[in-house]
């Protein structure tokens, strides 16, 4: 079995645990606070890694609890939730001024839109299109079937395309 060490499995996932957050949490802040919980949290279970069959799937599944958590906490506690515009990308390569305000609209529509989804449909998103994550690895990380993985993507995919159509037909 390989010999698990935090500085070279653990610490490089900090990015990907960090999006994930972000994606659940809709606040920089609080996916920091996530993240820096789950590097605790993990490091506290450092006895238990030779029994972790996958390091980045266990980092990944307590982030996300962790993340809900504290969605949960800030939902009873009637905190607004906030999406993020910190990482806004450059669309310098647009012809002109009103071509940039068009695609930045559709990107914080498609925002917005994937905000609104059910957590779970979120969840599968952000790892399968975002994170790149196999349906194996998905379903390990949310402790689901590969099957309800892909069903929660396709019917994501599907509201996602569906209020963006009618949002882009009817300007609703």
């Amino acid at each position: 079995m390989k010999k698990v060490s935090f500085r070279n499995d653990v610490l490089p996932l900090k990015n990907q645990l960090y999006r994930l957050a972000l994606r659940i949490t809709l606040t920089p802040e609080d996916a920091e606070d996530v993240v820096q919980e789950t590097m605790m949290k993990v490091w506290s279970r450092r006895q238990q890694w030779d029994q972790i069959e996958s390091m980045e799937a266990f980092c990944m599944a307590v982030c996300r609890n962790l993340a809900l958590d504290k969605t949960r906490k800030m939902t009873a506690t009637e905190q607004s939730i906030e999406a993020s515009e910190h990482d806004t990308p450059d669309f310098s390569h647009a012809a002109n001024p009103e071509e940039q305000a068009i695609q930045k609209d559709r990107l914080r529509l498609v925002r917005q839109i994937i905000d609104s989804l059910p957590e779970k449909q979120r969840s599968v998103m952000q790892l399968r299109d975002f994170e790149g994550k196999s349906y194996k690895e998905i379903a390990a990380i949310m402790d689901i079937s590969e099957e309800q993985v892909k069903i929660n993507i396709f019917r994501a995919r599907q509201t996602v395309k569906q209020r963006f159509l009618q949002s882009e037909d009817y300007g609703l």
